[in-house]
């Protein structure tokens, strides 16, 4: 039973979260209610948490003696010795082969998806979480991904390419604040926890964040003027949400920099109540526009 709970936590169920993304095609397609196309994403969105706990599974494997080290890695059910590693290596076997092959049965494209992500993840453990800015860039490559994997899953008409950039940069920004928040909370003992740290410093990491955050909000803007589902009337009404993404960069920025938050992106969302208020205002407004403000303008 211990063993169970150590694989559970081993997993991360917690940063499923970040999975949510693969929603976006369905979303900004105009279709969150058409059921079929609804079940048919939500099926993809659990066999992509099952996919993302297998490269979990497999980094913790990969990083258990350095993990020891770690003030708060150190507490993982595999460095702790509360996960057997025999049992944890045929997880990591097991769970990918059913997620591609269910994937196939109703998808290949969407297996093939699966597939590039749990390759590219295992590199990234092995081989490209070594290499300096391209460690965070491979991150970024497996948030958009995400995306891809859900327009492929459904028929898409209206969804705009403009979310793909805006994906990539929005992922980079959290990639990059994350390595900044390890450096700052490991401090002198940084390169031993993680190598990478070598390659990189406080100046580079903000830089490369003041560059990201300015990208981001001008990409969502220009994704708010050109999206085709978002063009209503000759009305560009997605302008109005811009306030709520730059509350929320804004925010996590004050979090991490004044408030000296080290915790993974996903966790500081679920732990901050303005960021969540943030996020689901421009949820539902954006919502609004794109379901309910068609129907208001064309009566």
């Amino acid at each position: 039973m211990q063993a169970l709970v150590g694989l559970i936590r081993t997993m991360r169920p917690k940063q499923w979260t970040k999975n949510v993304i693969i929603y976006a095609g369905l979303v900004f397609d105009g279709q969150l209610f058409i059921l079929d196309s609804f079940l048919r994403v939500t099926l993809s969105f659990v066999l992509l948490c099952l996919a993302a706990s297998t490269i979990y599974i497999i980094n913790d494997l990969v990083d258990i003696e350095r993990d020891r080290q770690h003030p708060k890695k150190k507490y993982r059910a595999l460095p702790s010795g509360q996960l057997p590693i025999r049992l944890a290596v045929a997880a990591a076997i097991i769970i990918p082969f059913v997620v591609v092959l269910v994937a196939f049965l109703y998808s290949p494209y969407y297996a093939g998806i699966l597939l590039l992500y749990i390759v590219l993840n295992i590199l990234y453990s092995f081989r490209l979480k070594h290499v300096v800015i391209i460690d965070v860039m491979t991150i970024t490559v497996g948030y958009v991904l995400r995306v891809a994997g859900g327009v492929l899953v459904i028929h898409v008409a209206k969804f705009s390419p403009w979310l793909y950039a805006v994906t990539a940069l929005f992922a980079l920004f959290l990639a990059i604040s994350k390595r900044r928040q390890e450096l700052v909370m490991l401090a002198d003992d940084a390169a031993d926890a993680r190598p990478i740290f070598r390659e990189y410093n406080l100046p580079l990491l903000d830089e490369m964040l003041r560059l990201v955050t300015t990208g981001t909000l001008i990409t969502y803007i220009l994704y708010t003027i050109e999206a085709p589902s978002v063009l209503l009337a000759g009305n560009n009404l997605a302008l109005i949400t811009v306030p709520f993404i730059m509350y929320v960069i804004f925010r996590y920025l004050y979090l991490i920099h004044v408030k000296g938050e080290g915790s993974a992106p996903d966790e500081v969302v679920l732990r901050d109540r303005p960021l969540q208020l943030a996020i689901l205002l421009w949820g539902v407004s954006f919502v609004f526009i794109l379901y309910l403000a068609p129907r208001i303008f064309n009566s």
